[in-house]
Formats: C-alpha cells, structure tokens, sequence
C-alpha cells in the first residue's frame, strides 16, 4: 500500500506534460510545422492514455484492493465550491472528449485533414481544459488542502 500516494502525482505529472505538449502542438500547428505538431499531439495522446490507464489502476487498487473510499476534499469555506466546480466540470468533460480525441486523431492519421480539422477546433480547448483542470484538482486536493 505504501505505492498508493505516488499515483496522485503521476496522475498529475502526465496531465500537466500532456497540457504543455497540447499547447506546444497548437504552436506548431498556427506557424504549419506539420511533422512538430503531428509528434507533439501524439504525444499528448500517448501521455493521455498512460494517464487514464494510471487513474484507474489507482482507483482500482484504492477501492477494490485497499477498501478504501475516494479521497476526501478537506478545503473548508469558498475553496469548497471552487474546487467541486471545477472537478464537476473536469469529470464531465473528460467523460466526454476521450472518443473525440480519437476521432480527431483518426481522421489526421488517415490524412482527412479538413474533417480533422473542423473537429479539432472543438476537441482541442476541451482537452487543454481537461489537462489543466486534473492538475487543478490534483493541487487542491494533495497539496493545499491534503488530508490530515
């Protein structure tokens, strides 16, 4: 069990290089250095995919081996509502854009670029937002209002 705690922050870790990756092959894309933003989104979805497979190996393991619950948001006060808003809006939205990520992908990879193209302009700020927000969470809840 004493492997449990680094999860949480290699969960974090592979968001937040994923965001930083996104917004690298957003660049690429806006100055049409196509082989840097093809890499680049690829290894946003590689990080992507090692994160949902670490996520769910964690909350496995937490749940069904360990018996334990999810972890508890301590914040007390206005941290409250801020925090379950943005992982209200982060949970949802993650459900949502994972099969339109490999849409996007797919099409790209198939050389549709202007089908890729049009939903990409949907899927990108979602996906950034996702990112982002599971480093958010990941910070509120571990490291300014950790359980005591």
């Amino acid at each position: 069990m004493e492997f449990l705690p680094v999860f949480p922050h290699l969960n974090a870790t592979l968001n937040g290089i994923s965001a930083i990756f996104l917004m690298t092959g957003f660049y690429f894309i806006r100055t049409k250095r196509i082989s840097a933003h093809r890499a680049c989104m690829l290894t946003a979805s590689t990080l992507s995919a090692l994160f949902l497979v670490s996520y769910l190996t964690h909350h496995a393991l937490r749940t069904y081996y360990f018996g334990l619950g999810p972890t508890r948001f301590e914040g007390e006060g206005l941290a409250r509502p801020i925090y379950f808003t943005i992982l209200l809006s982060h949970t949802v939205l993650a459900a949502v854009v994972g099969p339109f990520v490999l849409l996007t992908l797919w099409r790209a990879l198939k050389g549709n670029y202007e089908r890729h193209k049009r939903i990409a302009r949907y899927v990108f700020p979602v996906w950034l937002y996702v990112a982002l927000t599971g480093v958010a969470v990941y910070l509120m809840l571990y490291q300014l209002f950790p359980a005591k």
